[in-house]
């Protein structure tokens, strides 16, 4: 017999102001199973279907202002704070002018409703593979910056992704903000998303690009992948085909035949393995000629 759950199951509910109380609330917590939560768009859906365990205590790090922010500086780059919301970064003028990718990918993500609520750090931790925002930070070289009571240490976002749904976060971290390094590539990326409908959908394939480029010559490259693997994650392979290379229609075809062999898609209501790959194909050629045309955004396709 189907059930389906209308109700949150019971849990305890917490929400500091400040870090020191968010932390001293999680050490309270000991032995008692907690989650964060931000924005709560992933896990109250979660709860609802009494999908995984149950948390006892929901700690809600909403209130906590101090992380709310997005900053841009000309030596340090990009940073935005673990409570910006998805709808703040879609719209920045500091992130659409110097990370296009980045916007582009964070209007994608559901309805204009979720994205106010939702936020681009909730979004990576949550790690599905078809997270939007993964592979265009995972193009832009994107850091995660982690705080717990013992300290601070910084993750790269390519070594965030252990698996479906699971972090390189310990016990007791919370991820404090995102940060992107400057580009002296300008704003060379973009991102495109393959999906049913043009908003509240997820992902069939994701792909995000970047590239510096000089005199018909590529300098630098990366290309992110997203719903073709257990992770979101990086075509190494592929770039390594166009990194110092002549652009060519043939060296780009290359770099795309190559991503679509070294991801591994699954097949899925939402498409086959093969579809999938053979979009990537497409995409990250479609991905690499945008990047080069100078166009500020990628479109949904």
């Amino acid at each position: 017999m189907t059930v389906f759950y209308r109700r949150l199951p019971k849990f305890d509910y917490v929400s500091p102001k400040t870090l020191s109380e968010a932390w001293e609330l999680m050490q309270g917590t000991k032995g008692i199973d907690y989650q964060v939560f931000a924005g709560g768009t992933d896990v109250i859906p979660k709860l609802k279907r009494r999908q995984g365990q149950i948390p006892k205590c929901l700690i809600d790090i909403k209130g906590i202002q101090e992380l709310d922010y997005i900053r841009y500086d000309a030596n340090a780059g990009l940073a935005i704070g673990a409570l910006a919301s998805v709808y703040a970064v879609a719209h920045s003028c500091l992130v659409s002018e110097h990370h296009p990718a980045l916007a582009s990918a964070a209007g994608k993500i559901a309805a204009p409703q979720i994205q106010h609520r939702a936020t681009v750090a909730g979004n990576i931790c949550n790690a599905a593979p078809s997270a939007d925002t993964a592979p265009a930070l995972l193009v832009l070289d994107a850091t995660v910056r982690c705080a717990s009571v013992s300290g601070e240490r910084s993750i790269p976002l390519k070594d965030f992704f252990t698996g479906p749904l699971q972090t390189a976060l310990s016990d007791g971290e919370i991820v404090k903000e995102i940060l992107v390094p400057r580009s002296s590539a300008g704003p060379s990326s973009c991102y495109f998303k393959l999906s049913p409908r043009r908003t509240l959908d997820l992902a069939v394939v994701g792909v995000a690009a970047f590239i510096r480029a000089n005199n018909g010559k590529c300098d630098e490259i990366r290309i992110g992948l997203g719903s073709v693997g257990r992770t979101p994650l990086r075509a190494f392979s592929a770039e390594s085909t166009l990194q110092n290379a002549k652009i060519t229609e043939e060296s780009i075809e290359l770099a795309a035949k190559t991503a679509a062999e070294e991801c591994w898609p699954r097949d899925s209501i939402r498409g086959s393995a093969a579809y999938r790959r053979a979009m990537v194909r497409v995409l990250v050629a479609r991905a690499i000629k945008q990047c080069l045309s100078g166009k500020p955004l990628g479109t949904l396709c």
